[in-house]
């Protein structure tokens, strides 16, 4: 997308990265190679492309471990130090990404101004960069945006998650043991997703904002319409695998802020899951 819109972009990959997922366009980044906290690759690659924007997305999200995995302490510790970077390079803008749940999500739709209660180390570390990022930006009199992403899915998301297990599992011609599927979720499109950081780091908006779809949607309904996009669903065994307890029941979050701003999402709930099988059968094809 800021490709799409004339912009000139960087970034920061790992030494040993292939750059599968960006083979369409690599040939148009600028692709500086480093750690994000090892020694000054960073620093480095700040001060040769003098960037006006910065967009820092880069966390641990495996499955099953991300929440409590220790990682969380020194990627907090890395995110710190690239923000103190960009501010000795002065950059202008930096935007960086949180997740709902830093919120106290026993509460309903979740609003930007209501209160936090991170409960895993994820959050907990994600939530701490929010506010001392914060900090440092405004001391230093830089733009901070933060954008707090909801349950994303789409193309090339990593095949343990939800979305990925279901459709090649029953593509498979296995049953889906499925929990009670009565949890409510917020999904939105990966593509709808980079849109609106794009928005946010194009137009420079500081301060918090809900990347989200504000639609609540059951993980039956989700998992209901992949089953019947896929010709199956009656290959989906909801109640046979358990629900599990410290889940909350009810995430949704409350987009009205990032839409004041003339941003909406554009794919609908069905018409992404259509897209997202494909992609797996074309994977599975080709």
């Amino acid at each position: 997308m800021a490709l799409a819109g004339g912009a000139q972009v960087g970034i920061l990959a790992q030494p040993e990265d292939p750059l599968t997922r960006l083979e369409a366009v690599v040939r148009n980044l600028r692709v500086f190679r480093g750690e994000l906290g090892g020694g000054d690759s960073v620093e480095v690659a700040l001060r040769e492309f003098q960037p006006d924007v910065l967009i820092h997305l880069a966390w641990n999200t495996e499955p099953g471990k991300y929440l409590e995995s220790p990682e969380n302490v020194p990627l907090l510790t890395s995110s710190l130090r690239l923000m103190e970077t960009a501010v000795k390079v002065e950059c202008p803008y930096v935007l960086m990404t949180g997740t709902c749940a830093e919120y106290d999500t026993e509460i309903g739709y979740l609003r930007e101004d209501g209160p936090t209660r991170p409960v895993t180390l994820y959050a907990a570390a994600k939530h701490a960069l929010h506010i001392v990022a914060g900090e440092i930006a405004r001391a230093a009199g830089a733009g901070f945006g933060w954008g707090r992403l909801f349950y994303l899915y789409g193309p090339g998301e990593e095949p343990r998650r939800l979305v990925p297990s279901v459709i090649r599992e029953l593509r498979s011609g296995q049953v889906f043991q499925a929990s009670s599927g009565k949890q409510v979720r917020d999904y939105l499109h990966v593509e709808d997703v980079a849109s609106a950081l794009w928005h946010l780091a194009a137009n420079r908006l500081a301060g918090t904002y809900n990347v989200s779809s504000g639609m609540p949607t059951t993980v039956r309904t989700l998992l209901e319409t992949v089953g019947e996009i896929l010709g199956c669903a009656d290959r989906i065994r909801f109640g046979e695998a358990p629900d599990r307890e410290w889940e909350p029941r009810f995430i949704c979050g409350d987009n009205s802020r990032l839409k004041e701003t003339h941003w909406e999402p554009k794919i609908p709930l069905r018409q992404g899951l259509e897209q997202t099988v494909r992609w797996w059968r074309e994977r599975a094809e080709g």
